[in-house]
């Protein structure tokens, strides 16, 4: 018997959602619109990513190997968020950078795999764009932004 209640108490306590798991941003931004207006305005594929924080299938963007001069920009509310001189080809089937512009991307960490990892979103919008790891390349700040393509819409310098 004992051991029955200690395995109840055991589950219980490993399948209760802490605080600490709590990924939801309860912040506000600078644009804020209704679940229905960001509907409206987004492909299903961008509301599942920038709104749900979903990921997009890897190697599945154009914008993985766009390598122009140029700036990509929130796919929804047009914040720039990565120069084109900080991607590079990591591999993974992603946009990945090793910066982002200082200021117009806000992180966070979340807990959705069961395992801290920090997530990337636009700080005009709140907007999910992906993670940063630290395998990026050495020679430079060593990060890797793994952006989801969805969420970007790439500007080329004129």
């Amino acid at each position: 018997m004992k051991k029955i209640a200690l395995l109840l108490i055991i589950s219980m306590v490993f399948s209760c959602k802490s605080k600490g798991q709590e990924t939801e941003k309860k912040e506000t931004f600078p644009v804020t619109k209704t679940e229905a207006e960001w509907k409206a305005e987004l492909t299903d594929m961008e509301y599942y990513v920038l709104r749900e924080a979903g990921t997009e299938r890897a190697f599945s963007s154009a914008l993985n190997k766009e390598y122009r001069k140029g700036t990509f920009h929130c796919a929804a509310c047009n914040t720039p968020l990565f120069k084109s001189e900080n991607k590079f080809d990591s591999g993974t089937g992603w946009p990945s950078f090793d910066q982002e512009i200082e200021g117009n991307v806000a992180f966070s960490t979340d807990y959705d795999l069961g395992y801290a990892r920090t997530e990337e979103y636009c700080a005009t919008c709140g907007g999910h764009l992906g993670h940063v790891f630290n395998d990026g390349p050495k020679d430079t700040t060593g990060e890797r932004h793994c952006i989801n393509g969805v969420a970007l819409d790439f500007v080329p310098e004129k």
